[in-house]
């Protein structure tokens, strides 16, 4: 089933069109990776999903909801959750807040159960609950960000550069996480620099160039065959 449909989509920032017409899929309870080298369009389509850019036009939708155009707000209750690049959380309230207030959009009832069940999820940072989020390691926050994203059961995850900045010990901690969402049906699309976490991950492969696709094709098929996935990077030169 479909999560996330991107039909000809087109972003323009500073009156600049860095997006052209790309089509992308994101099926629920897959992985969808979407690289490509500084610069391709990646981040701008992710803000553009989000609502956060303004200056598209195309179609997206999730769950046959058309969210194309709409404020983000709007975007997050129809059910779909960015996680920007970066640890966007807030740090001067403690790790229960920053998940009471993702767990809002749920029915009263279900938000405590929400918050514990992110808790669970991310072991290393049920232990600091009550510290203040900014007191936490980069790795603790990425986790509390992405904890943050789920809190209140999204339909559709996008990640924008997930293992930025982090070491590879935090990273390995959180494929298995990332791949327990996907487990409980949410479509996540990831943009990710390191190719290596993003193939282990995904089932599909989107390559962006220049705001156009290059490639698509299954990750297992770009585990076995490098080499393609290297010549959809070198169309940037």
């Amino acid at each position: 089933m479909t999560a996330l449909e991107i039909s000809d989509l087109r972003v323009r920032r500073g009156g600049i069109e860095v997006v052209h017409g790309i089509d992308l899929t994101v099926n629920a309870g897959e992985v969808t990776a979407l690289l490509g080298a500084n610069g391709a369009g990646k981040s701008s389509t992710v803000l553009a999903v989000a609502g956060i850019l303004r200056d598209t036009s195309g179609s997206i939708t999730t769950d046959g909801t058309a969210i194309h155009g709409i404020a983000p707000n709007r975007v997050r209750r129809a059910g779909v959750a960015t996680m920007q690049e970066g640890h966007r959380v807030f740090g001067d309230i403690s790790v229960a807040d920053n998940l009471t207030i993702a767990s809002l959009l749920l029915p009263r009832g279900e938000r405590a159960a929400a918050v514990e069940s992110m808790l669970a999820l991310f072991p290393e940072i049920h232990g600091f609950a009550d510290r203040p989020a900014g007191s936490l390691s980069g790795g603790q926050q990425q986790m509390l960000a992405l904890a943050t994203a789920l809190a209140a059961r999204p339909k559709v995850l996008v990640i924008d550069e997930m293992s930025l900045g982090l070491a590879p010990l935090v990273v390995a901690r959180l494929v298995p996480a990332l791949r327990a969402v996907a487990e409980r049906g949410v479509g996540v699309l990831l943009i990710e620099q390191f190719t290596r976490v993003a193939l282990e991950l995904a089932t599909s492969v989107t390559v962006l160039a220049q705001g156009v696709v290059t490639l698509r094709a299954p990750a297992a098929e770009l585990q076995d065959q490098p080499e393609k996935l290297a010549a959809a990077y070198r169309l940037t030169e």
